[in-house]
């Protein structure tokens, strides 16, 4: 635990916690979201081969991922540390474009 408090600038067990449980709630409420979101856009394990469905589910479970990171996050009080959370991970995958757009549109 001290390594991931020191890895992420954290002084407090209470917000490592935090921190954990919003990782837990944002990546099973993503998960959830996404099949009927698939079927919605006709992506099923039927329409297609499971070689095409399985990557077509994970780009689009990507922008939901990051985008409800930062809103539960926020939800639960920690949204400085996860919208810096998803600016670096989205950086080091050469989409800082969409920082920087949502950094100029909303102001942050």
């Amino acid at each position: 635990m001290n390594k991931l408090k020191k890895r992420w600038n954290i002084t407090s067990n209470w917000q490592l916690v935090i921190i954990l449980i919003v990782f837990a709630i944002t990546g099973s409420t993503a998960a959830y979201i996404s099949k009927p979101l698939t079927n919605a856009l006709g992506i099923t394990k039927e329409s297609m081969p499971l070689w095409l469905y399985w990557p077509l589910r994970l780009i689009l479970i990507f922008p939901l991922y990051q985008v409800l990171l930062v809103l539960i996050g926020a939800l639960f009080g920690q949204f400085k540390f996860f919208w810096e959370f998803v600016k670096k991970m989205l950086y080091k995958m050469k989409l800082g474009f969409i920082v920087n757009y949502f950094e100029k549109k909303l102001k942050l």
